[in-house]
């Protein structure tokens, strides 16, 4: 009885063994994209659980094996895995191709877009308002260097639209519908006075919404920006979920190709994908 009762607690202890085992072989696994450029290197980040599982399923099902890098801009970005563009005909825009689903955003602060991060792309937020990523859409970041005066700039540029959408949710609530027929009145009549004191009325209203949303690059994301470069204003509205350990000199040729006005290579630049050991 006893021998019946180990074997038995066995059988429960091993699959979640193996289970653990597998789990963990998984975390040393890389992902290669071989190019017609050479080939490209990617670390998935444990911090973005869902993009991270998403992906290496969708290479070890082999469906990202001959897409294309169907949008490429220099100084930016270089975007793939439209399912549609396996069997494309050349000069057809591509883009749309998706799976069905999409994923929830996974925003972690301390990944961001420098050069050589991969990120999911998405639909816009007038679409997408929860800004949720593609099922297969990827891009990884070509960029180029800010100084930390150009940040500082984007800084501001950020900040103001954040606080105009602020008081646009402000002037958008039942509750303050005397504020909107002022601001309509002053608007209509274009007196900048009687406006700007409105604004400044309201100001102190929404400063702890904006304290609280109000953004700041981090030193880590200036040093990135500054020294290997970047595209600072996509942080924050979309999902960061691996970097490149290896072949950044590859995304600069493949930044470098000739495009149509779609930003599609006149030459095709075709992935193949699989799952290796660092």
């Amino acid at each position: 009885m006893k021998k019946l009762a180990f074997l038995l607690a066995l059988l429960f202890v091993v699959p979640s063994a193996v289970q653990a085992q597998k789990k963990k072989k998984r975390k040393k696994q890389i992902v290669l994209i071989e190019t017609s450029f050479g080939d490209i290197k990617l670390k998935l980040f444990d911090e973005t659980p869902k993009h991270k599982e998403n992906f290496l399923k969708l290479v070890e099902e082999g469906s990202y094996d001959l897409t294309l890098f169907h949008r490429v801009i220099s100084d930016f970005m270089i975007q793939g895995g439209d399912p549609d563009s396996k069997k494309a005909a050349a000069g057809v825009a591509l883009g749309n191709g998706e799976l069905g689903y999409t994923i929830p955003a996974e925003f972690v602060d301390s990944l961001f877009h420098k050069k050589g991060a991969l990120a999911a792309a998405r639909l816009s937020d007038d679409v997408n308002p929860k800004q949720e990523s593609s099922s297969c859409q990827f891009y990884i970041v070509h960029g180029r260097k800010f100084s930390k005066t150009d940040l500082q700039m984007m800084e501001k540029q950020m900040n103001n639209r954040i606080k105009n959408g602020l008081y646009q949710s402000f002037f958008d609530n039942i509750e303050n519908v005397s504020y909107r027929k002022r601001f309509l009145e002053f608007q209509k009549s274009k007196d900048q006075q009687a406006y700007g004191d409105l604004m400044k009325e309201i100001e102190p209203l929404i400063e702890s919404d904006f304290i609280e949303k109000k953004f700041a690059f981090s030193e880590a994301q200036i040093e990135a920006y500054s020294s290997v470069g970047g595209a600072p204003h996509l942080d924050g509205a979309y999902t960061v979920f691996g970097e490149v350990i290896e072949g950044l000199e590859v995304i600069d040729k493949i930044a470098a190709q000739e495009t149509d006005p779609a930003n599609r290579p006149k030459k095709d630049v075709r992935i193949q994908m699989k799952l290796v050991k660092r």
